[in-house]
């Protein structure tokens, strides 16, 4: 990974901007990833936080543009404890692909794959290389596996654009301790994808985002970019169970409400609570109350119902963001413009958290997202909307 680096004119600049070249698809023609470095190189704890990898979710990318600003502020002040790096455009080929005057941004139009999905899973070869290597020192195997990984990531030899865009990501973000990557739904409340291992550890972060749903994982399928950071600890504490491996990268992904909800009170209290997240984790000398009281209940992937839509029509929606819902009760009701109409219904009890802003449905399209407590019999597998 070869970064180009562009730091302010003093001597001790309080941020270093990193760009890292993509190689260019047609003659002419290259983009670039870049990321902004708060405190020193290699200091503990370490924080990555990205936003804009689906580029249509555009909250995010505004949220990180402001918590940089304030990190800016508070490294010339000499208050930032660790290391953090932030990358508010994580994704700037999506942010290029536009079709008749709507971004599109979730799908690389090249190979029809999903920007957040199929990053590098590490574990294997990380414990192919630390085998007979780790004890009984917790410090010393962070360590170990940190190196490990960036070996692993070195080995690598991405050649498409898009390879080497995840692959440039996953460089900047293996070895943090905090791993935040920032994303919206298509119509929905505040929420958040960790692992099940991680739980109750990322409590705080939940409560202070405010968040109304948690989605609990420990293998949401498709290799997500927050899960290939984190999934690797407790891949690796399985597999070495006499060996002192905690679990040393929190991860997670938050959903930041609506895909083009963007206004200036959001912004404001979204980058507020990212930096009191900071403060309390050590990473900004600061002062923060107490942790706001936690607004919902974890729950796990696979109590979470796809609202899925059985016929084409107009969507006429009976349950509001935020409703708590029964099975049974009627969600919608599906209008065709020339004929019956078809109630759609929960199948679980739960939370709608999550809408489709354009009501308009098809045979299988999700119109609603419901986080339900127990597991439900067809959530195997991908569990994450594709």
């Amino acid at each position: 990974m070869t970064a180009y680096s562009e730091t302010p004119p003093s001597a001790k600049p309080a941020t270093n901007r990193e760009t890292y070249p993509l190689p260019g698809v047609a003659a002419g023609t290259q983009r670039s990833v870049t990321a902004l470095r708060f405190g020193t190189p290699g200091a503990r704890p370490k924080a990555y936080f990205q936003a804009g990898l689906h580029a249509d979710e555009l909250p995010g990318m505004v949220v990180l543009r402001e918590l940089a600003k304030q990190l800016e502020t508070e490294a010339e002040q000499g208050r930032i404890l660790g290391e953090i790096i932030v990358v508010p455009v994580a994704n700037p080929i999506g942010l290029a692909q536009r079709s008749f005057g709507y971004m599109q941004g979730r799908y690389d139009t090249g190979a029809a794959s999903n920007f957040n999905r199929d990053y590098p899973d590490l574990a294997p070869g990380v414990a192919d290389r630390i085998k007979g290597t780790i004890g009984d020192d917790a410090d010393a195997n962070v360590a170990t596996i940190r190196a490990a990984m960036a070996e692993e990531l070195a080995g690598m030899t991405p050649v498409s654009e898009v390879d080497v865009l995840r692959h440039t990501l996953m460089q900047l973000a293996h070895d943090a301790d905090i791993v935040l990557d920032l994303h919206a739904d298509n119509e929905a409340q505040i929420h958040l994808y960790t692992g099940t291992a991680l739980w109750p550890e990322a409590q705080d972060l939940a409560a202070e985002i405010d968040a109304r749903a948690v989605l609990l994982a420990e293998c949401s399928g498709g290799n997500p970019f927050d899960e290939a950071c984190s999934a690797p600890w407790w891949t690796l504490t399985d597999r070495f169970p006499d060996a002192s491996i905690p679990l040393a990268c929190l991860a997670a992904t938050v959903e930041l409400r609506s895909n083009n909800s963007v206004n200036a009170a959001d912004i404001h209290n979204d980058t507020a609570a990212l930096m009191r997240f900071l403060i309390r984790r050590g990473l900004v000398e600061g002062q923060v109350g107490a942790v706001p009281r936690l607004l919902c209940d974890a729950t796990p992937l696979t109590g979470m119902q796809q609202v899925i839509a059985p016929v084409a029509g107009i969507v006429v929606y009976n349950a509001e963001l935020g409703d708590t819902v029964r099975a049974g009760d009627v969600i919608a009701n599906i209008a065709d413009p020339l004929g019956d109409s078809v109630d759609v219904a929960a199948r679980t009890d739960g939370c709608l958290f999550a809408r489709h802003d354009q009501p308009y449905a098809w045979p299988g399209k999700i119109i609603g997202k419901i986080a339900g407590t127990t597991a439900l019999a067809e959530r195997k597998g991908r569990l994450l909307t594709d």
